[in-house]
């Protein structure tokens, strides 16, 4: 169920740079995608967590139903981007042993950035505004799951 959703959040996305037009402001484009990216790595967590990772072949799947519905280029783009940030979350997830929370924060801190960086720079997207926004909608769905994954964590303390 998660990696289904975590597919079709990507294409949705990168569906949404095709066909809504950016708002111009005095700080660059501002790109609705950007604002709604962080579901896709919400998703990513959890797509992770189903089927370990194999999520990257969620990605190449997301990135050929996108090669069809927009671009090539948005969908190379794209794969990248993703195959980059989850190579970091792989090292983190792999290698800290930290707890699942502290894990999802410290690898979306390297994350993060890594993949709106790579895809707004080879989609042609990219500006100071449009990073910012994308880096920032990405923070807030990481912040959602740290906290769902908190509470869950606390009921389960509360009830031991």
């Amino acid at each position: 169920m998660w990696t289904a959703a975590y597919i079709i959040s990507i294409v949705v996305v990168n569906w949404l740079f095709v066909v809504v037009q950016p708002l111009a402001t005095p700080f660059g484009d501002l790109y609705l995608a950007t604002l709604v990216v962080g579901a896709v790595f919400v998703l990513r967590d959890y797509a992770q967590r189903e089927i370990g990772h194999k999520v990257l072949l969620a990605t190449l799947a997301a990135g050929a139903i996108t090669w069809y519905m927009t671009t090539p280029a948005l969908a190379l783009a794209s794969i990248t981007a993703f195959a980059i940030s989850e190579m970091a979350d792989w090292a983190v997830f792999s290698f800290t042993g930290k707890p699942l929370q502290q894990r999802i924060l410290i690898s979306s801190l390297i994350s993060v950035p890594l993949d709106s960086l790579a895809f707004l720079y080879l989609s042609g997207y990219l500006t100071p505004l449009s990073f910012s926004t994308e880096t920032l909608s990405k923070a807030v769905g990481v912040a959602i799951v740290w906290m769902l994954l908190k509470l869950r964590a606390d009921a389960r303390l509360a009830g031991a």
